[in-house]
């Protein structure tokens, strides 16, 4: 037999295996895999190597009377925020699971001392909404065990953590197929952030219909955001001051749409007699808006869902491979959409 302390680890390690192969004691083992602080910050990046590696899942504590799941999003306030947050807490209660909801920075990453907490809280999984992972964050969590699972995440998807969002680029394509079937020919875009997957499928979808109806794609009428109402005053009013404005308006986002609204009134022009506007999610706002806001329907309680299920599922079967799931979306025709002047 081998006197490899390496060879004797079984496929999933124990806490003194982990200790013994990174030499240290089984108390500083467990401050690691708890979040608590006194470990210097090379030796616990060492633990956290060999948690993965030797494969180590920790047992839930059994001070924990009922499961958890964390669930961290940016602009908690956001109306798309509570849509997503209102979906995870229904599918988690039907389930009998907790919640816990923390916010992100500014820059879309979590607060310093998330990662502790979670550790500490040892949930069944955590749930991203709109939000970014720093690697070094994740590496603990997939260390100890515990799944991730991103809603519309910000920037490029991770392929380690698995993600749901909607068949974007169809929704973008549908929205422009919408307004020229209508016979506009001079249609601006709102996008989104340029490294996000959801608005450059949007933006994509958007140059696919007018290329399909052989029309070119002008620049001047591609305008830049980050998903907020003051992204759509400013920038619709920047295309509706153009010297040849467009007719319509596919705004990516109802905030956007509700911001060009507001940009259109203040040059005395009328939704839809002077402009036709789209927006995208089809949040409750879309429809009371005045007029009633044609939009991209995307089913957020559904992705809030299935993001719960994967989580859970990855909890009891860690060895399932999710990668990305994409949601249909629908188009919706109210009141804001009408053929040009």
């Amino acid at each position: 037999m081998s006197s490899d302390p390496s060879a004797e680890v079984r496929s999933r390690a124990t806490l003194s295996e982990v200790a013994l192969l990174a030499d240290v004691s089984v108390s500083t083992v467990s401050k690691v895999l708890n979040g608590r602080t006194g470990v210097s910050s090379e030796t616990r990046a060492r633990i956290e190597a060999l948690l993965q590696d030797q494969r180590y899942h920790q047992r839930p504590s059994k001070r924990q009377t009922a499961p958890l799941l964390d669930v961290l999003c940016y602009e908690i306030g956001s109306p798309f925020a509570g849509e997503v947050l209102a979906g995870i807490e229904q599918a988690a209660r039907r389930r009998r699971v907790g919640m816990v909801l923390a916010g992100t920075t500014v820059e879309q990453v979590p607060h310093p001392d998330w990662v502790e907490d979670v550790l500490r809280r040892q949930p069944v999984g955590v749930v991203l909404v709109a939000c970014v992972m720093p690697p070094d964050e994740k590496q603990k969590l997939l260390a100890r065990g515990v799944p991730m699972v991103a809603i519309d995440p910000a920037g490029t998807p991770d392929p380690d953590v698995p993600s749901v969002g909607s068949a974007d680029w169809s929704g973008g394509y549908h929205a422009t197929r919408h307004l020229l079937d209508l016979g506009h020919r001079r249609i601006g875009i709102i996008t989104g952030p340029h490294d996000m997957l959801a608005s450059t499928a949007r933006l994509s979808g958007y140059r696919a219909a007018l290329e399909s109806a052989g029309l070119p794609v002008d620049p001047d009428l591609i305008r830049p955001g980050e998903f907020h109402h003051a992204d759509g005053v400013g920038q619709g009013r920047a295309l509706l001051t153009l010297p040849e404005r467009p007719t319509a308006i596919f705004a990516s986002s109802d905030l956007y749409a509700l911001g060009v609204y507001e940009a259109a009134r203040s040059l005395d022009l009328a939704v839809p007699r002077d402009l036709s506007v789209v927006g995208y999610d089809d949040l409750p706002i879309a429809e009371w808006a005045g007029p009633p806001l044609t939009t991209v329907h995307v089913p957020l309680a559904a992705m809030a869902e299935q993001a719960v299920q994967i989580a859970i599922r990855l909890s009891d079967e860690p060895e399932l491979a999710f990668s990305r799931i994409d949601l249909d979306t629908t188009l919706v025709v109210r009141a804001s959409t009408a053929p040009p002047a």
